[in-house]
């Protein structure tokens, strides 16, 4: 038959026009008693050759079968048949014959509405036996494409328009071209899989609105996809180590497996079809037409991050709070479509933006999340900052703005009606503050140099110089240890600040966020000021890096040094400025490390042998020695720490606002720290 059909249609002289072998084969419904033969399966065996017949008739016969009757309702009947029952014989032939109708439907977009309407449209019509097709100008849905040959020669016809569902369940409980396509996509044969996935995600990309209207009113679309990532999510164990999830990071829906050569670990399949799945819906969400796009996005966040995740976080038991943290990071880190980024950070942050005042919390979440970051469970506190660490590297002003800008809107950390300190009203200040006084004064230790006086360029900002002396200088010399390594100096931080300044400088190009700060109101009257819980929670571990573990500072500083790079002049003022006039009662990142000093010389005095036991730890940090236990084992580290933090933050400051335009010669620190 097939054979016969396509040497009768290249002999055709006129083009478009139906043979009378193809006449005969639609009005005698060969293809549907086909259709009802492989839904039998009687022959044994013939589905199977039903879906190879249909395939290659429509790929072959190049005139417009899909919008005759006697071919629609036979190819709706096989849809029904597919994708349904998993581990299916025929699901080869099955994903065949759906490639076959997405490349119709790539062709001519608009097939996609009348192929997913199904049985529905056909129901509401009360068509004659041999209807005229529309021509594609006038073509609408009350004059859907669905003639038999016979009367009128056949022409390209254009597929109905959609119009109000007029079923109660607007067709979400049948089955078509959409949960078949699903169904394959949970496929165990990997090469069906992700052909169904890639049919899928071609549908979605090609819809035109009025079918992408459609697919998001009327077809299971995305509950049949969110459906799926929340049992995929539901199949794993209720315990995942997160140095396992951390293995898995970076899984793609077209390879959801991992090397087989890395380390197995329980539940490692599970995860990987997880995120592989979740990338797979991330990727729908980036290529979908705006119109899908936006209702999958939020289907998910309400699925998988309201309904399923939240919890989770919420709960009380530490492994639950620390499995789902580490889950949500590595979602975060694969998620690239701006829709669903808009959604998660909603879900996180909340819609609206958070009160000023200390005593009314954030978004309800947002405020437990940010109390996990000074958790009594270090590991908690780990995994939480490393999700904000996360969430503040994606392209999404509301995350900065939520959690840091809005708090530091009008500048009120800045005191009120003063001038410019003079330099040795800075001096005086600094040993003046308790801490400089025990520690540095009465131990008769002093800092490696004194408190550099202040210097402005010429449009009244302190001189970048300054800056960087202030951080650099601020670890005593009792407490340096990286001037007896090698590859710990200044010089190495400059080089990564460049890089990520530079990353992150294009990443928020988009926002339009000013050059220089706002200039001070002196009229407006004076408020107290309130740094915003997640830098209150991030100061507040900063304060205690003497005496926590040295992986939680570490991850203490890398979240504060991300957010010193973002080029707000506000944020800059605020974390990179020792020079600032702070109002009264408001503390700094400075001011927070130049208390931390402070305690450090009175501890110093504590320690027998410290300078030898400092240099010891840092080769141990380095892997140079091998590790042994000492006493004031976390005071060490975070000393350690300590001074390379500075140095981090002194390299920032270096390549943000350079001394005279963009520094090139990057491999040589100012002469003043040489």
């Amino acid at each position: 038959m097939l054979d016969i059909l396509v040497y009768e249609e290249k002999q055709q002289a006129a083009a478009g026009e139906a043979g009378p072998c193809l006449e005969y084969l639609l009005q005698h419904k060969i293809l549907e008693t086909l259709c009802t033969l492989g839904k039998a399966e009687y022959p044994p065996g013939m589905r199977q050759q039903v879906f190879q017949f249909f395939s290659k008739v429509l790929a072959q016969v190049q005139h417009p079968l899909l919008h005759y009757l006697n071919v629609h309702r036979p190819v709706q009947k096989l849809l029904r048949l597919g994708g349904t029952v998993p581990g299916s014989l025929t699901e080869k032939e099955e994903v065949q014959f759906t490639t076959v109708l997405c490349s119709k439907i790539q062709q001519d977009p608009a097939l996609l509405t009348y192929i997913l309407e199904g049985k529905k449209m056909i129901a509401n019509k009360k068509a004659p036996r041999y209807p005229v097709p529309p021509p594609k100008e006038t073509a609408s849905h009350e004059a859907a494409p669905n003639r038999e040959p016979g009367e009128a020669r056949a022409g390209a016809a254009h597929p109905p328009q959609p119009k109000e569902a007029e079923e109660p369940d607007g067709g979400i409980g049948e089955s078509n071209l959409i949960t078949s396509l699903a169904g394959l996509c949970k496929s165990k044969k990997s090469r069906v899989a992700l052909k169904a996935q890639e049919n899928l995600l071609l549908l979605l990309s090609v819809a035109s609105p009025a079918a992408a209207t459609y697919l998001v009113q009327s077809s299971p679309c995305c509950l049949v996809i969110t459906e799926h990532l929340c049992q995929l999510y539901h199949s794993m164990p209720t315990f995942l180590d997160p140095a396992d999830v951390a293995t898995l990071e970076g899984i793609s829906w077209r390879v959801p497996t991992a090397p087989s050569d890395e380390a197995s670990f329980p539940g490692k399949e599970a995860l990987a079809a997880f995120l592989g799945w979740f990338d797979y819906c991330d990727h729908l969400i980036l290529e979908a037409h705006p119109v899908v796009a936006d209702a999958l996005a939020e289907a998910v966040a309400q699925r998988l991050f309201v309904e399923t995740l939240q919890p989770q976080l919420l709960h009380v038991c530490e492994q639950s709070i620390l499995t789902s943290t580490t889950l949500l990071t590595t979602m975060l880190r694969q998620l690239r479509s701006p829709a669903l980024l808009q959604e998660v950070g909603t879900f996180l942050l909340g819609p609206e933006p958070w009160p000023e005042a200390p005593e009314a919390g954030p978004h309800p979440l947002c405020t437990q999340l940010i109390g996990h970051c000074d958790h009594l469970s270090d590991e908690i506190s780990i995994a939480t900052l490393r999700l904000f660490e996360e969430l503040l590297q994606k392209p999404c002003e509301w995350v900065v703005h939520s959690l840091v800008l809005q708090h530091l809107q009008g500048r009120p950390y800045v005191a009120q009606g003063s001038t410019e300190p003079e330099n040795d009203e800075d001096a005086l200040e600094l040993e003046e503050d308790p801490y400089f006084t025990d520690g540095f004064l009465d131990s008769g230790l002093q800092p490696s140099k004194p408190p550099p006086a202040r210097t402005t360029n010429s449009d009244g900002k302190t001189a970048v110089t300054e800056i960087v002396n202030s951080f650099l200088c601020l670890v005593p010399e009792e407490a340096k240890t990286s001037a007896f390594l090698e590859e710990t100096g200044y010089d190495t931080y400059v080089h990564d600040a460049f890089g990520l300044f530079q990353e992150c400088s294009s990443r928020v190009a988009p926002w339009g966020w000013p050059l220089g700060p706002a200039p001070l109101d002196p009229h407006e009257p004076e408020r107290p000021f309130f740094e915003g819980p997640f830098l209150k929670v991030l100061f507040d571990r900063m304060s205690r890096i003497l005496d926590q573990p040295y992986s939680l500072n570490l991850q203490v500083t890398s979240v504060l040094s991300r957010l010193a790079l973002f080029p707000h002049p506000h944020i800059h003022e605020y974390l990179l400025d020792p020079y600032i006039n702070l109002a009264p009662g408001c503390r700094s990142l400075f001011s927070v490390l130049v208390r931390v000093i402070g305690d450090l010389m009175q501890r110093i005095q504590r320690v027998s042998q410290f300078p030898g036991k400092l240099l010891l730890v840092r080769k141990q940090l380095m892997g140079q020695v091998p590790g042994e236990q000492l006493d004031h084992l976390n005071l060490l580290q975070g000393v350690v720490v300590l001074e390379e933090f500075c140095k981090e933050l002194a390299a920032i400051a270096f390549v943000k606002f350079p001394p005279h335009g963009p520094h090139r010669n990057l491999s040589s620190p100012p002469s003043e720290h040489v």
